[in-house]
């Protein structure tokens, strides 16, 4: 079928629509109404993308299912996913039914909150679809607008500050993106992402304001989208929104946006940084390995000193994020394997992770840590399920978090040692503000009074669970259900990156 790609982003958009119109009243039948329908839509999307998986060719390294037509001012509507692309269209449609399914207690501006998720679906969506520039800038930039309400509107108590926190960082970041994209079609003639991919831009060594870049356009190029990209995944130090915007995020927009929102960074440096700015990648990889590393250990110790459950998860967040841009930089299969089962293994078990502290707090109103303990005596499902999340966050073996760091830290150990040493280190202190916040929820004596009569998880809670569970010990036993898929692919990104760096800098990389 060859609107497949359109049919997948749009069911989402057309749903949200069908709310707007059709959907009248503020009464509960009308918000059970939302919510279903909500629920329909994105179930029959992730039904409908099991036809793109199932007919999708890992051998291909090139684009499939591609749609192109007419657009605007001359410019062409394309789509299409690649052995990169189409798990993160998988892990979106995934995730989405679960997230509507743990929204079933929202009680205020149903059918506007129903709303704003279905159209936040069909955004990311496009972004990993789309083939044209313009094309990914739109779907880029407009899912600022639902999450941003989302936060803005259902959120905590500072949630405008919140919001607009975050809003301001990924917009500003991306600004520069923009510039970049204006210049690249000016260089190149065209906008269309698979034509970009084998350009050749400009790497001789130029002089602007006064100063030599090394690297010449593609450098400018490079620091343009790396500027968005940063602040998407979001790398040290411009990761500081990313708390606020969980701990004042309702529970199922925390779950999109440590899901999947912060793949869009990663994913646009794997499309973008690396095929198109090889040289300026490699002139700048070892100050990308140091910003990992220094958010891995920094973020991880921050998140040892919190009182929050939701920061603390947070700050993890980040800190896995550093290992994704390492193995993305390390360049080589290992690492580049690595860093996309790790943002397919992090949109699992993060998602579960809020969702555990979300539960909890749909009981109790806070997510203080001090409020709880002895939690296994009255939740002994609940307690289970967060055990098996906490220890997969940390990486044991059998897990899909195990696979993901593993194949990163293999892949960074062969091109910097010493970054390896640092990043090694984070799994050291994983376990420990982990285990430190399960230890102080879960065990001990059940004390406090408001938790005598907490209730266990429920059977819509246990069905929510369950499809994160099984995906995330699948993974962990079968890491080749990912690493077929995407292998060809990274592959051929691997080789055409090397065979784009001259051979002097190729040389300077091999002597450090």
């Amino acid at each position: 079928m060859n609107n497949l790609l359109s049919i997948i982003t749009f069911i989402p958009a057309v749903a949200a629509l069908i709310l707007a119109l059709f959907l009248r009243g503020d009464d509960a039948a009308a918000n059970r109404n939302a919510k279903w329908l909500a629920l329909l839509a994105t179930t029959a999307t992730f039904l409908v993308s099991i036809f793109v998986l199932t007919g999708f060719d890992p051998a291909n390294t090139g684009f499939q299912f591609v749609e192109q037509r007419p657009w605007i001012l001359g410019l062409q509507y394309k789509m299409g996913v690649d052995g990169i692309s189409v798990l993160f269209v998988m892990l979106t449609t995934f995730l989405m039914p679960i997230t509507i399914a743990a929204c079933w207690g929202v009680e205020t501006r149903v059918k506007e909150y129903m709303i704003a998720f279905l159209m936040l679906e069909t955004l990311m969506l496009g972004v990993f679809c789309a083939l044209d520039l313009v094309l990914f800038y739109l779907f880029f930039e407009a899912g600022l607008i639902p999450m941003f309400l989302i936060i803005g509107i259902w959120g905590g108590k500072d949630r405008i500050y919140a919001a607009f926190k975050f809003f301001l960082y990924t917009f500003l970041g991306s600004v520069l993106m923009l510039v970049a994209m204006i210049a690249m079609y000016y260089d190149a003639g065209t906008t269309d992402i698979a034509t970009l991919l084998t350009h050749d831009f400009a790497h001789e060594t130029i002089t602007v304001a006064g100063f030599q870049i090394v690297g010449g356009l593609q450098t400018l190029l490079f620091l343009a989208f790396f500027a968005s990209f940063a602040v998407k995944m979001p790398m040290w130090p411009v990761h500081t929104w990313l708390p606020d915007a969980h701990v004042q995020a309702p529970t199922a927009g925390s779950v999109v946006l440590a899901a999947i929102l912060l793949k869009m960074g990663g994913y646009g440096f794997l499309r973008f940084s690396l095929p198109m700015f090889p040289v300026g990648a490699d002139l700048l990889t070892p100050l990308v390995f140091w910003m990992s590393a220094i958010a891995i250990v920094y973020t991880s110790l921050v998140a040892l000193v919190q009182q929050d459950m939701k920061k603390l998860i947070a700050y993890s967040s980040v800190a896995h994020m550093g290992y994704v841009t390492m193995g993305i930089f390390a360049a080589n299969q290992q690492g580049v394997d690595g860093a996309i089962f790790q943002m397919i293994s992090h949109g699992f078990i993060s998602g579960a992770l809020f969702l555990c502290v979300g539960v909890i707090y749909d009981r109790m109103h806070t997510r203080d840590i001090d409020a709880y303990g002895g939690l296994v005596v009255r939740m002994p499902a609940y307690a289970l399920v967060f055990m098996f999340f906490t220890m997969a966050n940390v990486g044991l073996p059998g897990t899909s978090g195990f696979v993901g760091e593993f194949l990163t830290l293999m892949g960074i150990f062969q091109v910097n040692t010493w970054v390896a040493m640092v990043a090694t280190s984070g799994v050291i202190l994983s376990a420990s503000y982990a285990l430190w916040l399960y230890r102080r929820v879960v065990f001990g004596d059940l004390i406090k009074g408001a938790l005598k009569t907490i209730a266990d998880l429920s059977n819509r809670e246990r069905a929510i669970f369950a499809p994160l569970v099984i995906m995330t010990l699948l993974l962990g036993i079968y890491p080749s259900l990912v690493t077929d898929i995407i292998g060809p692919s990274v592959g051929a990104l691997v080789t055409n990156y090397h065979a784009a760096i001259p051979v002097d800098a190729a040389a300077d990389l091999a002597m450090e």
